[in-house]
C-alpha cells in the first residue's frame, strides 16, 4: 500500500547545521564583523563544536525539551549559538527585539513563560527592571559591552554556560514541534507570539534557497536583526540549507557596509529600504561581488544601475515564514513590484464583500498553506487570535491590500489592518494608542503614519483633550518612551478638540494622514 511522504520526515532544524558540519567541515559558515573587537570566521565544524559545547552546558543546567528560553540580544555569534543549541536539544527559543521597552519585555516574558534567559550585557538593567524571575540568566558580553564584575544572584556569564562538547546529546524533535517564538505587532494592543516549528525552519531553508538559486559558495551580508524574520528566515536559514556563508554585523552601519561586503566577497543580502537610502550617497565599490539585494519592491528608479546590483521584489511576513512572493533577479519586473506569487502557496484577492477585484483594483491578500510547515503553527497561548486569522476556507488573512499587475506581479496598495511600517519594523497604531490612553487628561487618540524619506513611515499621534499643554505633550512622549520600543514613539503629538468622523462615529484616519503628511517637523 502506498503512503504519503512528508518532506520533513526524519529531520529537525538541527539537521541543517549537522549535515554541513559533517560533509563540509572546513567551509566557512559565519564571518563575524563586530563594531568593537576582532573579526572572526567560524567554519561549519568550528561553529558546530562550539554549539555542541553550549548545548551540553544548557542540558547540564536544566534546560529540557520543550522549555522556553528568552534570547534578547543584538546580532552576535552568541545569538546564533544559542538559537542552534536550543534547536538541537528541543528547547523553544523566544527571540525579542533589542529595541523593546521595559513594559514590552515584561509582557513577553510573562506571556511566553520563559524559564531561562540569555541576555546581552547592554540590556541587563532593562531586564532587571521587569522584575522577572528566571531559573538562571546568562549575560553575553558583546561589541565592547562587558558584563558587570559582580553579577546578581541567579546570573552568570555566557562563557559559564559552555560545557563539554563530548557530553552533547542531540534530542530529536518532531518536525511539527515548536522551535521558536517571535513577537509581532498586531491590530490589538498586545503583540502576538508567532510560533514556528522545526518544519517551518526546514521549509524556510529549502524553499528560500531555491527561490534565490543559492550555491554553497554564496555569502549573505546580514545587517538586520536576527530576532526578525528578515534576517533569520530570509537570509540565515536559506544560506544554511545551501551550505553557504553569512557575514554578520551587529546592526546596519552605512559606513561599514561596503567594507564588510568586500572583505568577505558577499554575493547577496536582504537590504531594507532605509539602508538603501542611507547607502545611496556613498561611492559604490566597482569591484563588489553583490548579485542581488532583496529590498521588498523591485525596479525602484535607477537604484539597480547605481549599485550595480539587481533589486529584487519580495513579500512575506512572520506568519508566512519565508517570502511568499518573489521575482528572481534574472527575470524582468515592473516598477514597484513586490514579486510574483510563488508556487508553494495559494493566493486570493478579495474585496470587503468577498468578491474578486477587477483588474487594477486593490484587494485583500489571503494566503493558503500548511500550518506548521509553510505557515506558522499558531499564536502562542492565543487560540482565539489563531482561529480569527483564518477564514472558513482555511485562508490566512494577511491584512495587506495589493494590486495584481502585469504578468501576475503584485504591487502593495495599503494595509487593511491599521499598521505602520517604520523602517523594518511593523507598528500597530492601536498599541501606541493604548499607551497614550494611560495618560491622565487624554480623552482619545488616533495614531497614523506620516511619510518619511528614510524610514518610509513614522507615527504621529492626534490627541483629544480638554487640557492641551506642553506639559501634557511631554508626559505623553515620556509615557510612550517608557512603554514602547523607540521606533513606536510618535514623532509628533497634535492636540485637537475632535477627530474627523466617518460612518458609525469611526475616526476618519485618511483625513488625519493627510494632516500628518502636511506637518513640518
Amino acid at each position: 500500500m502506498a503512503c504519503e511522504i512528508d518532506i520533513t520526515s526524519g529531520k529537525d532544524a538541527h539537521f541543517m547545521l549537522r549535515s554541513h558540519a559533517e560533509k563540509r567541515p572546513q567551509a566557512p559558515y559565519l564571518h563575524w564583523a563586530p563594531f568593537v573587537g576582532d573579526a572572526v570566521t567560524y567554519s561549519y565544524r568550528e561553529f558546530f563544536d562550539r554549539m555542541a559545547a553550549l548545548a551540553a552546558g544548557l542540558q547540564a543546567r536544566g534546560v529540557a525539551k520543550g522549555d522556553f528560553v528568552l534570547l534578547h540580544a543584538q546580532n552576535c555569534p552568541e545569538f546564533l549559538l544559542t538559537w542552534h543549541a536550543c534547536a538541537a536539544i528541543g528547547a523553544v527559543v523566544v527571540t525579542t527585539n533589542p529595541r523593546s521597552s521595559r513594559d514590552e519585555m515584561r509582557y513577553f516574558i510573562e506571556h511566553s513563560k520563559v524559564k531561562f534567559a540569555v541576555v546581552q550585557a547592554a540590556y541587563l538593567d532593562l531586564i532587571g527592571e521587569t522584575g522577572a524571575q528566571f531559573e538562571w540568566l546568562a549575560v553575553i558580553a558583546a561589541d565592547g559591552i562587558e558584563a558587570p564584575a559582580v553579577l546578581p544572584d541567579g546570573t552568570l556569564a555566557f562563557e559559564n554556560l559552555i560545557g563539554d562538547a563530548a557530553d552533547f546529546e542531540h534530542i530529536p524533535s518532531d518536525p511539527m514541534a515548536p522551535l521558536s517564538v517571535q513577537y509581532t505587532s498586531g491590530t490589538t494592543s498586545l503583540p502576538k507570539g508567532v510560533v514556528w516549528t522545526h518544519a517551518n525552519a526546514l521549509w524556510a531553508g529549502q524553499v528560500g534557497s531555491m527561490h534565490k538559486s543559492l550555491r554553497d559558495d554564496d555569502t549573505a551580508l546580514i545587517t538586520t536583526p536576527l530576532c526578525h524574520t528578515n534576517a533569520m528566515s530570509w537570509a540565515h536559514l536559506p544560506s544554511l540549507w545551501a551550505g553557504g556563508a553569512i557575514a554578520l554585523q551587529p546592526k546596519f552601519s552605512a559606513s561599514r557596509f561596503w567594507d564588510v561586503a568586500l572583505r568577505h566577497r558577499c554575493t547577496w543580502g536582504t537590504v531594507i529600504p532605509f539602508a538603501v537610502k542611507a547607502l545611496a550617497p556613498q561611492p559604490v565599490p566597482p569591484d563588489h561581488a553583490m548579485r542581488f539585494w532583496i529590498v521588498g519592491a523591485a525596479n525602484i528608479g535607477p537604484l539597480d544601475e547605481h549599485f550595480s546590483v539587481e533589486i529584487v521584489g519580495a513579500w512575506g511576513m512572520t506568519e508566512t515564514v519565508i517570502h511568499a512572493t518573489y521575482t528572481p533577479p534574472q527575470l524582468p519586473s515592473p516598477p514597484l513590484s513586490m514579486g510574483m506569487p510563488m508556487p508553494e502557496y495559494g493566493f486570493r484577492l478579495e474585496r470587503d464583500d468577498g468578491s474578486a477585484p477587477v483588474e487594477g483594483e486593490a484587494g485583500l491578500l489571503k494566503i493558503k498553506g500548511e500550518r506548521g510547515v509553510s505557515l506558522f503553527l499558531e499564536y502562542l497561548h492565543n487560540p482565539d487570535a489563531t482561529a480569527e486569522s483564518f477564514d472558513a476556507g482555511g485562508w490566512f488573512d494577511t491584512g495587506d491590500r495589493v494590486i495584481q499587475s502585469t504578468q501576475g506581479h503584485f504591487r502593495f496598495a495599503d494595509r487593511a489592518k491599521d499598521m505602520l511600517k517604520v523602517g523594518a519594523e511593523n507598528v500597530a497604531a492601536s498599541e501606541v494608542e493604548a499607551a497614550i490612553a494611560t495618560v491622565p487628561d487624554v480623552i482619545e487618540s488616533a495614531v497614523v503614519a506620516k511619510p518619511d524619506p528614510m524610514k518610509d513611515e513614522v507615527p504621529v499621534a492626534f490627541v483629544r483633550t480638554e487640557k492641551p499643554s506642553d506639559e501634557l505633550r511631554e508626559t505623553i512622549f515620556a509615557t510612550c518612551r517608557e512603554k514602547l520600543a523607540d521606533f513606536k514613539v510618535p514623532v509628533a503629538i497634535v492636540f485637537c478638540e475632535d477627530f474627523p468622523r466617518a460612518e458609525v462615529n469611526k475616526v476618519a484616519k485618511g483625513k488625519l494622514r493627510d494632516e500628518a503628511a502636511a506637518l513640518e517637523l
